[in-house]
């Protein structure tokens, strides 16, 4: 059965065009007429049954069509060009793992331990892209996830690394070391805060059996890394899970304000769509940080008095 797709040239003259929003620029992009591109959108147009862009003195417009229509083609001819790449890369070998990744967790804890990944795989390229929220994977181009959470995604495999556990920092000159502070104490301190856990001190107070005013006051960071840079300049005390934040625990430039170590509700995962369970250099990528994961873990425990 035929598909029922329009030509590769189409699409391309149609998606520059777009994003220029002008059949000029799109040409010189193009290198070709002006009365080209015409005859490529007009042939997609008729294709189609509809207008995709609004004509007049002025110059061209998408329609509402065209927009939303755009922004799919954009997306299939940027992973079409992705996959050729890779392939005149690699010469058909190995392959590329597209992992979508939580910023904080990515820099601090997987990129320095992805070296060795590399040095056993090769021929598997891994490409990592910020997402800090779930997401579809039909939507998206992403092989897998990694992601801190407390309930599956819909039509994924998980597979689970390790539990935070959120532990209060500060800069040495804000609090000495070793000194035990009170609530009067805490109340006098500028407390840090994460924008999507507006309650994570109360509940940190609270396993404590203590209780602050004003613990949700204080200024807002969306990532980890914005809070750890915030609390070594000393503005103020933040609460981030320890495995972010080892690094700078070992160097002295943060210390713990309080001894105290709360486990938090979540968990990192490897988050893997069903239909990609099968993937031979996924299933290298999941054996490997599972390993990873596990040395982690153990490291932690011998810490532990």
């Amino acid at each position: 059965m035929r598909r029922k797709i329009p030509s590769t040239a189409a699409l391309s003259a149609f998606e520059t065009a777009a994003r220029h929003q002008s059949f000029t620029k799109a040409a010189d992009e193009l290198a070709v007429t002006q009365s080209a591109i015409c005859r490529q959108i007009a042939s997609l147009e008729d294709f189609l049954g509809l207008r995709l862009f609004r004509r007049d003195r002025r110059g061209v417009a998408l329609t509402e069509a065209g927009l939303a229509y755009s922004r799919k083609v954009t997306a299939l001819l940027d992973e079409a060009e992705r996959d050729t790449l890779e392939l005149m890369a690699k010469g058909g070998q190995g392959g590329t793992l597209e992992l979508a990744v939580v910023p904080t967790f990515a820099t601090k804890w997987l990129l320095p331990r992805l070296p060795d990944f590399i040095e056993a795989h090769p021929d598997i390229t891994i490409n990592l892209t910020a997402r800090t929220r779930p997401f579809l994977f039909a939507d998206t181009g992403f092989d897998a996830a990694i992601h801190p959470g407390t309930a599956p995604w819909p039509g994924t495999e998980s597979e689970w690394l390790m539990q935070e556990t959120l532990i209060a920092v500060c800069s040495p000159q804000l609090v000495a070391p070793r000194k035990k502070l009170t609530a009067a104490d805490w109340r006098r301190h500028t407390l840090l805060q994460q924008s999507t856990r507006p309650y994570a001190w109360r509940e940190w107070f609270a396993s404590r059996g203590m209780s602050v005013d004003g613990d949700m006051s204080g200024p807002r960071f969306e990532l980890f890394s914005m809070l750890t840079e915030a609390a070594i300049h000393g503005m103020g005390i933040a609460l981030i899970p320890r495995l972010l934040i080892d690094d700078e625990l070992r160097r002295g430039v943060l210390v713990q304000a309080a001894a105290h170590e709360m486990p938090g509700d979540r968990s990192y995962y490897l988050i893997v769509p069903e239909s990609k369970v099968h993937d031979s250099a996924l299933l290298a990528f999941r054996s490997w940080i599972a390993r990873q994961a596990e040395r982690h873990r153990q490291a932690l425990n011998a810490r532990r008095p």
